[in-house]
């Protein structure tokens, strides 16, 4: 009885997390109440609140849990969440392994970019979100910078600079790669995203 009521939670927890991505992409994160979530999702605003304890508190839970999953990133003690296969890749530093990674970072391009854009719009209207995204792309810059400490690679003053570059680049393109008229392919644009990061962290 006790693992059914865990996997109702769950699943109440799941609908409210899906309800709320899907209000803010077709609403926006300012239209968007607690109302509308909790009946989006077939439930009540109490039990919005017995889980969420306001509105700018599930916007984090989508940034840390479905982005984090869907780029396969992990808490960490000492960033607040790490890829370890970033971190590894950023070590190895072979062209073959940076475009490898790259490859499969753009697959999930579709699942988190709604994500960020949301947390972007949050945080011009809610405080507590301010730099929400930002900080979470800090810390995929710290794993840059990780990858290259272990490496030995470059100076250390210059490791979590580069890695500010390499994401830099990556958001914009993962952002607006569909939209943009760059008279590229993908796969000609994740070859030159890819000759970039080689430049910048090997």
């Amino acid at each position: 009885m006790a693992n059914l009521r865990e996997a109702q939670k769950q699943m109440t927890r799941r609908l409210l997390l899906d309800s709320g991505l899907e209000l803010f992409k077709s609403k926006g994160y300012a239209a968007t109440t607690v109302d509308d979530i909790a009946t989006a999702a077939g439930t009540t605003r109490v039990t919005f609140y017995a889980y969420f304890p306001s509105r700018s508190e599930l916007m984090k839970a989508l940034i840390d849990e479905r982005l984090n999953e869907a780029l396969q990133r992990v808490r960490s003690p000492e960033h607040g969440s790490t890829a370890k296969d970033l971190v590894a890749t950023v070590a190895d530093g072979t062209p073959e392994a940076i475009t490898a990674w790259l490859r499969r970072t753009a697959d999930s391009w579709p699942a988190i970019r709604p994500i960020i854009r949301i947390g972007r719009d949050a945080a011009a209207v809610d405080r507590e979100l301010t730099d929400l995204v930002e900080r979470w792309i800090e810390e995929a810059i710290s794993d840059i910078e990780d990858g290259l400490s272990q490496a030995g690679r470059l100076q250390p003053h210059q490791r979590h600079f580069r890695g500010v570059l390499a994401m830099a680049q990556l958001d914009f393109v993962a952002q607006n790669w569909d939209r943009a008229d760059w008279n590229l392919t993908r796969e000609q644009m994740l070859d030159e995203l890819s000759a970039s990061w080689v430049r910048l962290l090997t």
